[in-house]
């Protein structure tokens, strides 16, 4: 079976790091970005299989990022997350396919990655 590739964006180094490490483990190849115009050439060059993307990042926030994803390919399945619940109720994460509140279990995570990947849009 091919690796599958997660595009983590966030513009926490300690975030990214984590996720990577993490995310290796579970056996899938991942590329990261550390704001939205890195993600969104990320995108368009390597094809991710899923992208998790922080919602609060200087510059084009995530919310803005989703959109320009979801105009450049709506098949990739896209997790916001994020350490603020507010965005919860926001009608713009609603675009994505989950919403994650961020904490250092990652359990929620990748349980949420495989079933995004199993039931694939892709």
């Amino acid at each position: 079976m091919e690796k599958r590739t997660i595009l983590v964006v966030d513009d926490e180094e300690s975030i990214r790091f984590l996720y990577r490490e993490e995310l290796e483990e579970e056996g899938y190849t991942v590329i990261t970005a550390s704001d939205g115009e890195e993600a969104l050439r990320k995108v368009g060059k390597d094809k991710p299989d899923l992208i998790t993307l922080d919602i609060r990042m200087p510059g084009m926030d995530g919310i803005e990022v989703l959109h320009r994803i979801r105009e450049m390919d709506k098949s990739i399945p896209v997790i916001m997350s994020t350490a603020y619940g507010e965005y919860r109720n926001d009608f713009n994460v609603w675009a994505s396919d989950a919403y994650i509140i961020k904490t250092a279990n990652l359990g929620e995570l990748k349980e949420t990655i495989k079933r995004l990947l199993k039931v694939g849009k892709r």
